[in-house]
């Protein structure tokens, strides 16, 4: 495949990105994806860090109000790591830092784990037994009481029902187990 920039080398870097739903691919070769900040090579190879850093780009997600705040540069008051020092290194030196730069990491974490900032985890097939089930029971509930908070009865009744079958199910499993 052939440079989508300057259509003349092989394509090195292949970029896909969800934005909005709507999945975009990028083909570059080496020297258009370091012209357009895709990679960030520096005279001792590139870092990790360096490469995450140039895939998604931070301060792109982080509001007016809070770009106001940054340039006043917030620094963490137990190790006096700074904002710009975390961005350059891509650690923090304390757990005191996660509570002074949260306002900068919702909106990192957001991009990088497409929109999710809880963790719910993975539940292994052999043994999660009710536990799929109850999952989907919980956001059901909570799909139904927003359907119903935005007076949304139509769609609403369908998602009731679900729940009804999704209770039945689990009462008789756990009657089958029992016995």
């Amino acid at each position: 495949m052939m440079c989508q920039k300057c259509q003349e080398h092989e394509a090195a870097v292949h970029y896909k990105q969800v934005v909005n739903g709507e999945k975009q691919e990028t083909h570059l070769c080496e020297g258009c994806a370091q012209e357009e900040g895709y990679m960030n090579f520096s005279d001792n190879g590139l870092s990790i860090h360096q490469f995450l850093t140039s895939m998604f780009p931070f301060d792109q997600s982080i509001s007016q109000k809070q770009q106001v705040r940054r340039t006043e540069d917030a620094v963490c008051n137990k190790c006096g790591l700074s904002y710009q020092a975390f961005r350059r290194k891509g650690k923090f030196g304390c757990s005191n830092c996660y509570e002074t730069f949260h306002p900068y990491l919702d909106p990192i974490l957001k991009r990088v784990h497409s929109g999710n900032t809880t963790h719910v985890g993975k539940i292994p097939k052999k043994i999660g037994g009710n536990l799929h089930k109850q999952r989907e029971l919980d956001q059901l509930r909570k799909q139904l009481e927003q359907l119903v908070q935005n007076e949304n009865f139509e769609e609403a009744a369908p998602v009731r029902d679900q729940i009804n079958k999704l209770k039945q199910e689990l009462e008789e499993e756990r009657e089958g187990g029992d016995q």
